[in-house]
């Protein structure tokens, strides 16, 4: 009876060995040397702090310096957002400049090329990660080469091109060259081979032709990787400037950039000229923060299965 009541011996889990005690012991003592100290984590916040100043500091500077139209710029007085604040540039640029115009270009120009970018990219990622086909491989990194070729390599052809097509000064050849875009095809590819096959046997064996596989199955679950594409392909047509200067010839069909660099030419103040720069700016903040949740989902969902 008395050996009944004794306790075990032997503390240790079934199935745990005193080696695997040892690892595990061993293993912890690593990460806890891996942890920062009290002294690293306040130099890391001090240096990201300082990164943080640093890349805000244009930001304010642009828009202080807008807010005092025909003050010399004097450092660091200028910089005080509190003194002789005017929103007189903003009203000049508002009705005096094209800048209505050119943001309706700008935004005409962004917002087709994300839409037409997002579904052409996303046909063929899931062509290129779930179908089978002769040639898939050489094709898709054939495509996937066009990354390492500079566009001023392929500028002066394309613009040839566009100009025996008639596409010169229209909304058409402004937006045409830059569908193919390798960048998101290969992003798009890359997330959609990390969904499961299952879901798309199912759909097949239900009678789900492809292209309704494609609308009803791929696009929904693709949400974040397209949220996050469709961020960087506006960023990249919103401040777009070499392309939209050498394809557009009149005033009316300059974008933002190619606009507001034109009003260097004409002795614009520099007020003038920062208060463009906010107007063109606040429509990249407003998009970025619609989208936000879905950036970091998009950029890690990519590398899913490689």
């Amino acid at each position: 009876m008395t050996a009944l009541l004794q306790p075990p011996k032997s503390t240790q889990t079934q199935g745990q060995t005193p080696s695997s005690t040892r690892v595990t012991s061993k293993k912890r003592r690593a990460f806890r040397a891996l942890e920062p100290t009290r002294w690293g984590i306040f130099i890391r916040w001090m240096w990201l702090s300082l990164a943080g100043i640093l890349s805000f500091f244009p930001f304010y500077a642009m828009v202080v310096l807008s807010l005092k139209p025909g003050m010399v710029v004097e450092l660091p007085g200028s910089l005080l957002p509190w003194a002789d604040i005017s929103f007189e540039a903003y009203e000049q640029v508002l009705s005096g400049q094209n800048i209505i115009g050119w943001l309706g270009n700008t935004l005409i120009y962004s917002l087709v090329s994300v839409v037409a970018v997002l579904f052409l990219s996303a046909l063929a990622g899931y062509a290129f990660a779930k179908k089978r086909f002769r040639g898939k491989e050489v094709m898709f990194w054939s495509f996937l080469a066009m990354v390492m070729v500079p566009f001023h390599v392929t500028l002066i052809p394309t613009f040839i091109l566009m100009a025996n097509l008639g596409g010169v000064d229209t909304y058409w050849g402004l937006i045409l060259p830059s569908l193919a875009n390798a960048q998101a095809v290969f992003l798009m590819r890359q997330f959609i081979q990390g969904l499961p096959d299952e879901l798309f046997e199912a759909a097949r064996i239900d009678g789900a032709g492809e292209f309704r596989i494609f609308l009803r199955i791929v696009l929904p679950l693709c949400k974040p990787i397209l949220a996050t594409l469709g961020i960087f392909v506006f960023l990249w047509h919103w401040n777009d400037f070499l392309w939209p200067l050498i394809i557009a010839k009149s005033n009316s069909m300059f974008t933002l950039t190619v606009g507001i660099s034109s009003l260097q030419q004409q002795n614009v103040p520099l007020s003038t000229m920062l208060a463009g720069s906010v107007v063109a700016l606040l429509p990249i903040f407003l998009a970025y923060l619609i989208a936000q949740r879905y950036v970091q989902e998009g950029v890690a969902g990519t590398g899913i299965k490689g």
